[in-house]
């Protein structure tokens, strides 16, 4: 079957607890749940905390027969449902929120030192939101 012929079931980020990165846990999506996926993102060290961004695709129920199976194995999912904003007026571009992004939805434009924030880049991690000391990135529903 081809993948552009699937439907998409929507996206989830995928947190991983340190003891399983090292394991082949997402491959079992398709071989035992018929799940098709396009990896997205993924931020996976050895001995760390990783995350995934998948999109799901294929039949609703196989879907979240599969999502059932990753949060048994102790999976955090979070479906990405929102978006994370920045309140431009409320930034001070102090950068506190560059440390916590993981997968580099925010950076420093050179050489203007001004903090960027690219949106399809960011997985709702939802880590700058504390970072940030003037609330200026906010969750969006």
């Amino acid at each position: 079957m081809a993948v552009n012929s699937l439907e998409s079931q929507g996206k989830v980020v995928i947190h991983f607890p340190k003891e399983k990165v090292d394991k082949p846990i997402i491959c079992y999506l398709t071989s035992d749940y018929g799940v098709m996926f396009n990896i997205l993102k993924a931020a996976i060290t050895p001995e760390q905390e990783g995350l995934m961004v998948l999109e799901l695709l294929g039949n609703a129920d196989a879907c979240e027969r599969g999502l059932e199976y990753l949060r048994g194995l102790g999976l955090r999912i979070q479906p990405i449902a929102q978006d994370i904003i920045r309140i431009e007026e409320r930034c001070t571009h102090c950068g506190a929120c560059l440390a916590v992004c993981q997968v580099g939805a925010l950076s420093i434009e050179r050489p203007s030192m001004a903090v960027a924030f690219e949106p399809a880049q960011c997985v709702v991690c939802e880590q700058c939101l504390t970072a940030c000391p003037t609330r200026a990135m906010q969750l969006q529903y």
